[in-house]
């Protein structure tokens, strides 16, 4: 099969199984502005944001050397299975000592953050197994029933029964634990454990690949999410609760982004080794990039007509943050893009280190913008960081798989979207603003338009 084909197809399949679930995710945002504060709303967005952070570091990033070592065709899927649940299961129980630690520092519910920790990281293992088994079908169903579930759970939880935040981290448990006994079920996990297949070699193998992925990801993590925390300290609970509410707009392009992701690993890795590799990585980077600037514009046209619709008048002037959250996005997922390089390649330690540029990069705009400029000082800063780990990237993969960038039409995009912006924030007359909007929405697509001709030739070839 065509590669390009492949990963179309392979994308096509991860989208019809992802799209219901975030869109499902997406229409809860005004369901939680309903029924929580600002300040509720900011500070469980808090303790996810935490969760995530430290779950690769309970975990010793088992799920992603899971991911890439079924992947190879010298290794057996049972034996990589097997070894990734021990690593996790080791992880879960030094884990324990983290209650005690966030009762010292008298964080609320630490008992509720372990279980969210436990029962995400086996989840996250199993869905990489899935994936990697080629189980497309099971994993796209697991992300729709968990999503179900949560929303069911919500509407009891927070309201029906009032329980406020701990009502939304159960729903979150509770959506993990019959998510994993599905897919328990799926792939028959229980016939592949086996105590013959822990293998001491494989899993230093696991752990020497996955250790550099610990602190890239608590480096990608201060670059994603270290802003909630300048917000708080400089702001207040409240900001960060509009703050939150604007980044779930971005989401949308972040959704497409990720279903794109779960085929692109597949395909990069297995592409990685053929004789016209770099040509394909860059032919698909420039796609990538342009869909990219094509989502931004499409979302920066109706950003304030859409806020008025699905959040309360409370929450309208989170849609400022939104344009910068937006470049914040296409700078990551770019980022991402190459990410996948050092993955394929098994350079995970290149992935920390530009990575910790990143965030360190990060923390220092953050100290100097969020103080001067409120919430948006945050924006600036997670634009930015993310802007400096794509060019360094860009530069270091040069070394391995040189991803060549289309310079002029990615330059075209920017003053395209920085217009866009400008518009946004200057209009006053909201007709002419979306007149102006439409007109350089219009530009864009033009100048983006080989990636609709090319999609047009996949899909007339595979008739």
């Amino acid at each position: 099969m065509n590669r390009y084909k492949k990963l179309l197809g392979n994308s096509v399949v991860f989208a019809v199984g992802s799209l219901g679930s975030k869109l499902i995710s997406f229409l809860l945002v005004p369901f939680y502005t309903f029924v929580l504060t600002k300040e509720q709303f900011g500070t469980v967005d808090l303790i996810i944001t935490t969760v995530n952070m430290m779950l690769p570091i309970v975990t010793l990033s088992a799920f992603d050397a899971v991911f890439r070592f079924v992947l190879d065709k010298n290794r057996t899927e049972n034996t990589v299975f097997v070894n990734g649940i021990f690593i996790s299961f080791l992880g879960s129980l030094v884990g324990l000592i983290i209650i005690p630690i966030l009762n010292f520092f008298n964080v609320p519910m630490p008992e509720y953050i372990y279980l969210l920790l436990v029962t995400g990281a086996f989840l996250s293992l199993m869905l990489n197994f899935a994936r990697s088994i080629s189980k497309v079908k099971t994993f796209a169903v697991a992300g729709i029933l968990g999503t179900i579930i949560t929303a069911i759970s919500n509407v009891i939880l927070l309201l029906i029964l009032n329980t406020g935040i701990k009502g939304y981290l159960i729903s979150i448990i509770l959506a993990n634990v019959i998510v994993l006994v599905f897919l328990t079920v799926s792939t028959k996990a229980w016939t592949r454990i086996k105590i013959k297949n822990l293998n001491q070699k494989m899993i230093f193998s696991m752990v020497s690949y996955s250790l550099p992925l610990i602190p890239n990801a608590f480096s990608w993590w201060i670059n994603s999410s270290a802003d909630r925390y300048f917000i708080l300290a400089f702001v207040g609970a409240s900001a960060n609760g509009v703050y939150a509410v604007a980044s779930k707009i971005p989401t949308l392009l972040n959704i497409v982004n990720q279903i794109f992701f779960q085929s692109w690993q597949m395909s990069a890795v297995e592409e990685f080794n053929s004789e016209d590799a770099s040509k394909f990585y860059s032919k698909t980077f420039n796609y990538f990039l342009a869909f990219q600037f094509i989502g931004t514009a499409g979302l920066l046209v109706i950003l304030k007509s859409l806020m008025k619709v699905i959040v309360s008048s409370s929450y309208y002037v989170a849609w400022e943050y939104i344009p910068f959250l937006l470049l914040a996005v296409v700078y990551s997922s770019l980022s991402g893009f190459l990410g996948t390089t050092y993955t394929a390649a098994k350079r995970t330690a290149g992935i920390f280190l530009t990575t910790l540029v990143g965030a360190v990069s990060n923390i220092l705009l953050g100290f100097i913008f969020v103080p001067c400029l409120g919430a948006q000082g945050a924006s600036f800063a997670g634009f930015l960081s993310f802007a400096i780990v794509l060019v360094i990237r860009l530069i270091d993969t040069k070394r391995f798989m040189p991803v060549i960038v289309d310079k002029k039409y990615f330059m075209l995009n920017h003053v395209i979207i920085v217009g866009m912006i400008i518009v946004l924030f200057l209009s006053r007359n909201l007709v002419w603003e979306q007149v102006i909007e439409l007109f350089l929405f219009s530009l864009i697509m033009v100048v983006n338009r080989e990636l609709f001709i090319e999609i047009w030739h996949i899909q007339k070839n595979k008739k």
